[in-house]
């Protein structure tokens, strides 16, 4: 590439460490382009994030913005996963409190484009102001995002939905056949999404304004799996709407500060002693925390299931976590040499890849959904928040795993039923189609040439669409 060619491209994403770590790997293949990135959060995310490859740290800049204090978030919290649900406005509120200091950065630095994530719905018209070229860059599938609806209506808050009921059917505005739509005790998430929040806006005001403020759109989607969604979402925004493809991870990017190769060594030699595809392997990502009556009918069903686990639970009763959870008495002993409760940082590419794998208990969210298709492992889906509960649906529809029974009107579940979805997935008959339909899917999921070409395709768009808006 002519050297007057790089662009200088920031990249500022939500503070969860499920947004945070995709717009880094987006940064590191746009990167490895030649062009350089300025990577922007707050202090402690940035000092958690995964050291940089030696071949990228110098095209790389973590930029670190103070985040303002907020009286009602604890000290040091910067992220999601150092808050409860009850506090997520308030850490919308300190994130909007960031406006000041980005500005400032961009003014200064002069970029190209910027690619920002959910949430600073005020920053695509300073951007634009500073002509300074935007993309809104989705971490969440398209299904999700269409789910929301046309922008005027986010923005003026003018949703017909305005019942649980509403949401529990797919919108008005998808017109072709999907099984896509909430379960009651998912959709009073909707309902409050739609709602002010601590922070003085909405979810879907700020998800309006980001996309309306933007001149492209991109998506961790590609057309070979649900194409209608991103055919829809072009008409439903009048703009481009790029795939930026599925993005699956390099196992060896799946490494910590938190983890070693000691911890990395227990776990592969437990693993080695098991037999081909017997084990479930349980995790709930960085932002799920289960409840104390869900986290018990969990471990219990796991015990009744008879089939081997390793589960990775962060925040268990000893952790010195003041909200963490306590497992059943006795139920590490009952279940010694069956199964693992991990406590610590797991490496969970390198878990997946593991040939003692046969099934992932999951919350379905979009990069666990990614990351176990990629294996070909069948999904048994527990889902939680957000777009999960939609996600639940494609892997049932799409026959790619199970999801846990629930009741309609709170979501909650039983031991059996848990243990019911675990053996009907590893052991039953019934399993085998679902194993076969998700190695089938690991031929798309794990494509690395294809997500490649579209990693390609959307920086080439970002090149030229930059140099024609500059002539």
């Amino acid at each position: 590439m002519a050297e007057d060619k790089k662009m200088h491209i920031v990249v500022f994403p939500w503070l969860a460490f499920g947004h945070i770590i995709p717009c880094l790997n987006l940064s590191k293949s746009i990167a490895q382009k030649g062009h350089k990135i300025s990577f922007v959060s707050t202090p402690r995310n940035i000092d958690r994030l995964p050291k940089l490859p030696p071949n990228l740290a110098s095209s790389i800049s973590l930029v670190k913005i103070p985040l303002p204090k907020i009286d009602e978030l604890p000290e040091n919290a910067e992220a999601t996963s150092d808050i409860s649900n009850e506090q997520m406005g308030y850490l919308k509120k300190a994130f909007d409190g960031l406006e000041t200091g980005l500005t400032r950065f961009l003014e200064d630095s002069d970029p190209d484009w910027i690619i920002y994530d959910y949430g600073p719905h005020w920053l695509p018209s300073i951007a634009a102001r500073l002509g300074i070229s935007r993309a809104f860059f989705s971490i969440i599938n398209a299904w999700f995002i269409a789910t929301l609806g046309p922008l005027d209506t986010l923005i003026n808050g003018s949703d017909e939905r305005t019942k649980v009921e509403d949401f529990m059917v797919p919108p008005k505005w998808v017109k072709f056949e999907t099984k896509v739509a909430y379960k009651r005790f998912e959709a009073n998430w909707m309902l409050g999404a739609n709602q002010n929040n601590d922070s003085g806006f909405s979810d879907f005001y700020r998800a309006g304004k980001i996309i309306d403020g933007s001149e492209v759109v991109l998506f961790r989607h590609c057309y070979e799996f649900e194409p209608n969604w991103l055919y829809l979402l072009e008409e439903l925004y009048c703009r481009p709407v790029i795939p930026v493809g599925l993005m699956p991870p390099e196992i060896e990017d799946n490494i910590s500060e938190e983890t070693s190769d000691e911890n990395w060594i227990l776990i592969k030699n437990w693993l080695d002693g098991q037999n081909g595809g017997s084990i479930v392997y349980v995790a709930f990502g960085s932002e799920v925390n289960p409840s104390q009556d869900q986290l018990t009918e969990l471990a219990l069903g796991l015990e009744l299931s008879g089939v081997p686990f390793f589960w990775v639970l962060r925040k268990v009763s000893g952790s010195g976590e003041s909200d963490s959870v306590k497992l059943p008495s006795g139920f590490e002993e009952r279940v010694k040499g069956r199964g693992i409760v991990w406590s610590k940082w797991a490496p969970q590419l390198k878990i997946l890849s593991h040939d003692s794998i046969g099934g992932f208990l999951t919350h379905c969210g979009w990069s666990s959904f990614v990351e176990g298709m990629m294996f070909g492992h069948p999904l048994i889906s527990l889902s939680f928040l957000v777009d999960q509960g939609l996600n639940s649906r494609v892997v049932v529809d799409k026959q790619l795993g199970v999801e846990i029974p629930r009741k309609e009107e709170d979501g909650s579940y039983t031991r059996n039923s848990v243990a019911d979805s675990v053996k009907l997935v590893m052991v039953e008959n019934e399993g085998k189609k679902l194993k076969e339909k998700a190695k089938e899917m690991s031929a798309i999921f794990g494509d690395r040439e294809l997500h490649g070409r579209y990693m390609d395709n959307f920086i080439d768009f970002l090149e030229n669409y930059r140099s024609e808006s500059s002539t």
